[in-house]
């Protein structure tokens, strides 16, 4: 058997990370075991869908990596399919046409309430064969009323479901559009899917769709059903829990590789090992090791990840992502790739992320418009003043321009001053950055480059002159 898997996602938002999750077991699965895996888009709530959302998903996908084999399908284009099979339900007696009306489905509901029974179709138009007049009616699957249908999950272990419990559910429209139950079951048979791997808010649904793919004649797939995802707060997520999308944490600037380690990680486990390559969680990853429990967002976890991979990986691997961080902060470098790759290097022990990282190396791109001012009460005064224009003239003269030789000539000034190396280094990094945080102020001078080290040196100088005349 070639095992088959499917992503199945609804383009009325964003591909959230929940989803993101389902997506990326169903990718394993079918890549350990040599198999196909299917991208549908169920789009046949048709206010709702967007192809703006559809894009997002497309997007949100193809930047983690998971590349699929087949599709996309969508839904719409294949109603008339699944009106053949609806018709083909109706002619073998396992569907039936249903004339109730809203009011009256409310009145019996309503009643059921009021005797303590759990509101559910009472099948009032089971064996009806005539129309009634002025109403166009739903279509209604005829659930077994006894025993029960069990299913075999592979997280959660067997399930079992009173069929008497089973509501005949609606399974087209009194338009004739089909309903989630049957769009999925007749996808999933002509799709020759294998295993469903989904959420476990799905699990209420599969005794249903197992009595649609019996009464088809159909094979019954491997359901996985995994638990959700909580916030930090162990409350259901929501957008209060910040990047709940997947390319919201491309914003943040976590690189895709981490933001998938990360979610491998969320209910699965293979020792006490954290970090895996791609070709590592594809070989060791197994469905039935997978936590009956529901995970929760570590947001600390995802930065340590992050972090992780951002000094793993060679500093001119990260330049494209570099110029996209930049980007987002207002920033259009105007510079060679040898230059951001330089920045990068100087940075990827210090930065979590890529937007701090960005965030940080603004000064790279442009002097200071200001002084932070805490810095500059402390480390830009009078006598600070005498020895930046000192370094500057000996910088002004320094016959190599590279970390080792400014690293010296730094180093000489603080001992000539009787100082500390950090006294004299820390007035020339709020001089030339405007703060007190950058990389080594050697390697940080060599990266700017003498013509704009000694601008900002000389500047720096006559804003302390001007603050104390």
């Amino acid at each position: 058997m070639t095992v088959r898997t499917r992503f199945a996602p609804s383009p009325t938002g964003y591909l959230h990370i929940g989803g993101a999750r389902t997506a990326l077991f169903s990718w394993l699965y079918a890549r350990r075991h040599n198999g196909a895996f299917v991208l549908r888009v169920e789009d046949t709530d048709r206010e709702r869908s967007t192809e703006e959302a559809v894009q997002v998903i497309l997007d949100g996908m193809r930047w983690l990596g998971l590349d699929w084999d087949e599709g996309p399908y969508y839904q719409t284009q294949r109603f008339d399919r699944y009106k053949e099979t609806v018709q083909k339900l109706l002619d073998a007696g396992h569907a039936y046409h249903c004339y109730c009306t809203t009011e009256e489905l409310d009145a019996m509901r309503a009643e059921q309430r009021a005797r303590g029974e759990k509101p559910k179709y009472d099948g009032r138009c089971r064996e009806r064969t005539e129309p009634r007049e002025g109403i166009e009616p739903v279509v209604r699957f005829r659930m077994p009323v006894d025993g029960v249908t069990v299913v075999d999950d592979q997280v959660r272990g067997r399930v079992e479901f009173e069929n008497r419990e089973l509501d005949d559910l609606i399974i087209a429209r009194s338009d004739g559009t089909p309903t989630y139950n049957l769009t999925v079951v007749v996808d999933d048979v002509d799709m020759q899917i294998t295993h469903v791997i989904r959420g476990d808010d799905h699990l209420n649904n599969t005794p249903k769709q197992i009595n649609i793919y019996k009464a088809l004649e159909a094979k019954v797939p491997l359901f996985s059903h995994i638990p959700m995802i909580l916030g930090p707060d162990g409350a259901k997520l929501s957008k209060r829990h910040g990047a709940a999308s997947v390319m919201e944490y491309r914003k943040e600037g976590y690189l895709p590789e981490a933001v998938v380690n990360y979610l491998v990680r969320l209910g699965w486990s293979h020792g006490d090992q954290e970090i895996f390559s791609r070709e590592e969680m594809t070989r060791l990853f197994d469905i039935a090791d997978v936590n009956h429990s529901a995970s929760t967002l570590n947001p600390g976890k995802l930065d340590w990840i992050n972090q992780h991979y951002i000094m793993e990986r060679p500093a001119e691997s990260l330049v494209d992502e570099f110029i996209w961080q930049l980007e987002q902060v207002g920033v259009e470098p105007m510079h060679d790739r040898d230059y951001l790759t330089r920045i990068i290097a100087s940075q990827q022990s210090r930065a979590k992320t890529l937007l701090e990282m960005a965030g940080n190396s603004l000064f790279f791109f442009g002097p200071p418009a200001e002084y932070e001012p805490k810095a500059a009460r402390k480390h830009l005064t009078a006598e600070t003043g005498a020895i930046l224009q000192q370094v500057a003239n000996a910088l002004d003269k320094l016959d190599a321009w590279d970390t080792e030789a400014i690293h010296a000539l730094v180093a000489e000034r603080a001992e000539e001053a009787g100082l500390k190396l950090g006294k004299v280094a820390q007035p020339i990094r709020v001089a030339v950055s405007g703060g007190p945080v950058s990389p080594p102020i050697d390697q940080t001078l060599a990266i700017l480059g003498r013509e704009e080290t000694l601008s900002r040196l000389r500047k720096a100088c006559e804003w302390v002159s001007s603050q104390n005349a």
